[in-house]
């Protein structure tokens, strides 16, 4: 496929405990803007979240954010973006996200970053998209997760392709180079909004 026109990132609403997370941020944020690529993302402006949206911002990117009301009530949405979708629940959220969205990447993150980029692998592994998902490990974050892909393909509850259509690496331009020559197969994008609602 070519290069992504808008790309979903999955990070945390914490910026971590070390300073590498949102430097890496920082730079994967201005490195989208650089080649063009929307981000489209959970719409908050705290943790790493804010830290990506304001580096292609800052950059001259589009930034675009969907985020749930009761979020936007406790005042953690981001004022400056390109546009800020506000929907009622959390699945209407990754529904908008996924829609926007030709690839996916995870950043680090807690359980509402693996909540959502597990959710993609799923629709993936059912054959209902065929777009990119990458993970950025920074620091070796994970590391863990990667042995335990691994484990579960050895126990024969992954196949094997499945596991390796992923990436895993610390290297931006490398995420980068990877999805624009990724093959995701010829198989048509068959689920829309209606067959994904809650």
């Amino acid at each position: 496929m070519p290069q992504p026109t808008s790309l979903c990132v999955y990070c945390g609403s914490s910026t971590g405990r070390h300073p590498e997370y949102a430097e890496q941020a920082r730079a994967f944020g201005a490195e989208m803007a650089r080649r063009g690529i929307a981000l489209v993302y959970g719409g908050g402006n705290v943790g790493l979240m804010g830290v990506v949206a304001d580096a292609v911002l800052a950059g001259g990117g589009k930034a675009v954010g969907v985020i749930p009301r009761q979020l936007v009530e406790r005042e953690v949405a981001h004022k400056g973006l390109t546009d800020l979708v506000v929907v009622d629940t959390m699945h209407q959220r990754k529904t908008r996200m996924y829609e926007l969205s030709d690839a996916f990447v995870a950043l680090p993150g807690g359980f509402g970053t693996m909540d959502e980029m597990f959710e993609m692998l799923t629709w993936a592994q059912l054959g209902l998209h065929r777009y990119p998902c990458a993970f950025l490990d920074v620091r070796g974050y994970y590391r863990d997760l990667r042995t335990l892909m691994d484990h579960m393909v050895d126990e024969a509850f992954v196949q094997a392709g499945q596991r390796d259509s992923l990436w895993f690496g610390d290297s931006i331009p490398a995420l980068f180079d990877w999805m624009a020559h990724y093959d995701g197969g010829n198989a048509a994008r068959v689920i829309g909004p209606s067959s994904i609602k809650a």
